[in-house]
């Protein structure tokens, strides 16, 4: 699995590149919250459910329909969702599916159940370019940090690069905008 501190990386980089007038802070932290929840299947292992169960990790939590049922019950459960549903919807859905989807370009574990529970099958990108992540103790070592090093390069890096671009185009958007207004009358 990629680790807890890079899951946040993708909602994140979408509440930039769209602005606070889009994503606002209390919604990215629920995005933040929704990308990293599918990991509590980890706590299946203490109940002795089998890691290649569907309900095991990187299983049902990990699914397509997992985000689907988390966006809809932020959406239409909590006051945010009532403030913008759609874009709550969306985002939170895809915050959600993010993890799966970091997960699935990991080196190691069984892969990830995308349509879990209607199959048990278990995927990984072609690409794999994401060292999987020791589960617990084994996190704060050499390995561990190794982990974190194939993160900056596989994810953090290039969100910031897809950051500043968003950036960029909303401030060269905003100065276009502002031109042929200010064009407009002379």
């Amino acid at each position: 699995m990629a680790t807890i501190l890079t899951h946040p990386a993708v909602p994140l980089t979408v509440s930039v590149v769209l602005g606070r007038g889009i994503i606002p802070s209390r919604l990215l932290e629920f995005g933040v919250l929704c990308a990293i929840l599918p990991d509590v299947d980890v706590a299946m292992f203490k109940l002795g459910v089998p890691y290649e169960s569907i309900f095991g990790h990187r299983g049902f939590t990990h699914s397509i329909l997992f985000a689907l049922l988390i966006a809809m019950a932020f959406r239409y459960g909590s006051k945010i969702g009532r403030e913008r549903p759609w874009t709550t919807f969306l985002f939170l859905l895809f915050a959600t599916i993010s993890h799966g989807l970091l997960d699935a370009l990991t080196n190691g574990g069984l892969g990830v159940g995308f349509f879990a529970p209607f199959s048990g099958q278990r995927y990984f990108f072609p690409a794999q370019w994401i060292e999987v992540s020791p589960i617990g103790a084994g996190f704060f070592s050499a390995r561990g940090m190794a982990v974190l090093r194939s993160e900056l390069l596989a994810v953090w890096l290039p969100c910031v690069f897809v950051a500043l671009l968003g950036i960029a185009l909303r401030v060269n958007a905003k100065n276009v905008r502002g031109k042929s207004v200010n064009d407009s009358e002379k």
